[in-house]
């Protein structure tokens, strides 16, 4: 199974949250907005977001208003 486009965008957006180690509200919700354009999160974007969101839970990357 080939990575969907969406998917790639979606990790490029939550690799730079890493690198920055915060994220807006703002960015959180188009990331969001961006794994259910197509109205189907698939495995890949499912695993980017778990990592996103288990990382804000850890505080490696911080959230902001």
């Amino acid at each position: 199974m080939s990575i969907s486009e969406d998917a790639i965008r979606l990790r490029k957006m939550i690799e730079h949250a890493i690198e920055d180690h915060h994220i807006t509200h703002a960015e959180l919700d188009t990331i969001h907005s961006l794994a259910t354009a197509d109205g189907h999160i698939d495995r890949h974007e499912q695993a980017l977001l778990d990592q996103l969101h288990q990382m804000i839970e850890d505080k490696s990357v911080k959230l902001f208003g």
